[in-house]
């Protein structure tokens, strides 16, 4: 007959404590009155924040996205186009 193995007993698991949520990094205290320091996602509402990068701001739930920064350049009218839009346009 093959021999059992013996099962060792692990014992109970150490209490770990859950980090704090990072939503109250979002809000400021001052005095009796509390602001809010990050924006809100427009698409799914108030209770959703939107993470900031360098240049963006995005939603995780619905991957809304906002650019900031650098901004396109208008051309301005007064410019004639160059022979190939024209050519393009006809």
């Amino acid at each position: 007959m093959a021999k059992k193995k013996k099962s060792v007993k692990k014992g109970k698991k150490k209490h770990l404590n859950k980090p704090t949520s990072k939503k109250y990094s979002k809000y400021k205290v001052d005095g009796d009155s509390v602001t809010k320091i990050a924006s809100f996602c427009p698409r799914c509402g108030p209770g959703i924040f939107l993470s900031e990068a360098k240049e963006r701001k995005y939603c995780g739930k619905c991957h809304y996205t906002e650019f900031s920064g650098k901004k396109a350049e208008k051309i301005p009218s007064d410019i004639e186009p160059t022979k190939e839009v024209k050519a393009k346009k006809k």
